[in-house]
Parts: structure tokens; C-alpha cells; sequence
């Protein structure tokens, strides 16, 4: 099968990657770039750091406060957020790989009144100090990076779904799936993914994609893992 991996870089080149190693093709067109953004850490002492994504832990480790905030815990989304995080950071908990099991990882480790330090972008799949303001924990966010959409498809993608040369989708998150509905009514190329299975994350992923009638599936865990037991399944 020939996937369309539309994830940022540097994540979308592994990902072609991987599917090559397991024998499908591969087309990248990346739906978003990623980029810094200047920010200021909030004042006062921390208990703790979370993230969210592989690009906020990748990030951080190039941010002048990285030694303040090395002897803090921190906790990650997932193993591959875990897996990008500084190696600095001694104590690391990993979550189940979505928004709502890292708040229920936090409420069972962090007690009330403890402060949390959210490094994330400037969008955000889950909001960390909504969810955790009822147990009595208080989070302070520092957005290191923004997320750029893609202006338009590449000529490449737009001519294999024309062609019927892309028979999956991989779609990492809502951002990126948007986007791609998006792009893709404006190249006039929408009618076309309808033929193309479209592999989610997660439902919240699939909703945009749904929205444009277009065919999906969602994987059983939110990880790459369960993307490829989709697509090999």
C-alpha cells in the first residue's frame, strides 16, 4: 500500500521510513512546519513539568531554562514524547499517549496545591489547567513553539490522489487532518480522498475528516503502533 504521511518533519521522514521498512510506499507532504517562538518562562517555583508532544520536548531542550527545570519530575504524554524529552530531567513518567490519561497520571502523583509547569504550542489538544483546576493544581503554561499550516498540497500529492495512487492516510492530529481537508477542497482534489482510508489517532482526529465524508479508522491506542496495526489489520 502507499501511505500519505502529512505529519511536520522531522517525524514525517521516520515515519516514510518505517513503512518502507515494512514494505508500503510512501508519500510525505507535511500539513504543518514547526517554529519557535520567543517566550518567558513564568515566575516562581515549579513541582513539576508536562508535556504534550515530541516537538515541545525537542524544543526544550534548546531553552536557556532547561538547568532550572532539570531537577523538576516530568511528565510526558507518551513514550515518544518521553523518548524526545531532555535527558537532563532524572525522574520521567510517561502516560498512556493522550491528553486524559496524563491528567489522571498527574492527579495520582501531584498533591493539591502543587504548581505544574505545561510546556506546550501555541495550540493544544488538551488544556491542562482546566482539567486539573478541580484537584487542586495549578498550571502555569510556557508555548515555546507555533505550528504553520501548509499553504497547499504538494503538486506530487495532488497528482497521485488524481491517479488513485494513495490508498492510506496516516493523521497524527486534528491540525494536521484539518488542513489537509482543507487543502485539499482547495486544490479540488477533495472528491478524491474519499477513495483514500484515512488511519486516526483518536476520534477528536477523525472529526474533521468525517466532516468531509471521507472514510476512516481509528486505532485501538493512540501511537504510531496502532496506526500500522490499522494499516496491516
Amino acid at each position: 500500500m502507499r501511505v500519505l504521511v502529512t505529519r511536520p518533519q522531522p517525524d514525517a521522514q521516520a515515519t516514510a521510513a518505517r513503512l518502507e521498512a515494512a514494505g508500503h510506499g510512501a508519500l510525505i507532504d507535511s500539513m504543518l512546519a514547526v517554529e519557535a517562538v520567543a517566550a518567558v518562562l513564568p515566575p516562581g517555583a515549579f513541582d513539576a513539568v508536562a508535556l504534550t508532544s515530541v516537538n515541545g520536548a525537542r524544543l526544550l531542550a534548546a531553552r536557556p531554562e532547561l538547568p532550572a527545570l532539570a531537577g523538576l519530575p516530568l511528565y510526558a504524554v507518551g513514550r515518544r514524547t518521553a523518548a524526545a524529552a531532555p535527558a537532563a530531567f532524572d525522574t520521567v513518567h510517561v502516560a498512556g499517549g493522550d491528553g486524559a490519561a496524563l491528567a489522571e497520571l498527574l492527579r495520582a502523583k501531584l498533591p493539591p496545591g502543587a504548581r505544574l509547569l505545561y510546556v506546550a504550542g501555541e495550540e493544544r489538544a488538551v488544556d491542562l489547567g482546566a482539567v486539573l483546576a478541580g484537584d487542586g493544581i495549578s498550571t502555569e503554561l510556557f508555548v515555546i513553539y507555533r505550528t504553520v499550516p501548509a499553504q497547499a498540497l504538494a503538486a506530487t500529492t495532488v497528482a497521485a490522489v488524481r491517479e488513485g495512487r494513495i490508498d492510506a492516510a496516516f493523521h497524527f492530529s486534528p491540525r494536521t487532518a484539518a488542513t489537509l481537508a482543507d487543502r485539499a477542497e482547495a486544490a479540488g482534489v477533495a472528491t478524491y480522498f474519499r477513495h483514500v482510508v484515512h488511519l486516526c489517532f483518536s476520534a477528536n482526529v477523525a472529526k474533521p475528516l468525517a466532516a468531509a465524508g471521507w472514510p476512516n479508522r481509528i486505532a485501538a491506542a493512540p501511537t504510531e503502533e496502532g496506526l500500522f496495526d490499522l494499516l496491516n489489520g
